[in-house]
């Protein structure tokens, strides 16, 4: 199998935020929830009028297996080695890899020279 994927850039901007005494939101606005012993993390929209780190998504076209080994890495390795952070809530079919919202371009080249597609919905 292939790693090599179809990738879309979500139309939403994202913050990513830490609670660190909460075991739930106050609210449900929230896209991803992380449960740790150091808090509760968040991934919610971004609000347009919020000063806020903004981050962009990058979610798989179609869904892959869950067996299917080093899907992640593909996406990953090219973006750290462009110098990329990244932030990475996986679901049951694909992995939402966020990077920095003035990064998207760069992170855009990075995959693309790694032989993935890149589709900007917006």
């Amino acid at each position: 199998m292939t790693t090599a994927q179809r990738l879309q850039i979500v139309p939403s901007q994202f913050m990513i935020e830490h609670l660190p005494n909460a075991v739930f939101p106050e609210d449900d606005e929230w896209i991803a929830l992380v449960r740790a012993p150091e808090g509760l993390t968040v991934i919610r929209e971004a609000p347009p009028y919020a000063e806020v780190r903004r981050w962009l998504g990058l979610y798989a076209v179609e869904p892959h297996d869950l067996d299917a080994a080093g899907m992640l890495a593909a996406l990953v390795g090219p973006l750290s080695d462009a110098g990329i952070p990244v932030f990475v809530a996986s679901t049951y079919h694909a992995d939402l890899v966020l990077v920095p919202e003035h990064l998207i371009a760069e992170a855009t080249a990075a995959l693309k020279e790694a032989g993935h597609q890149v589709i900007d919905s917006a």
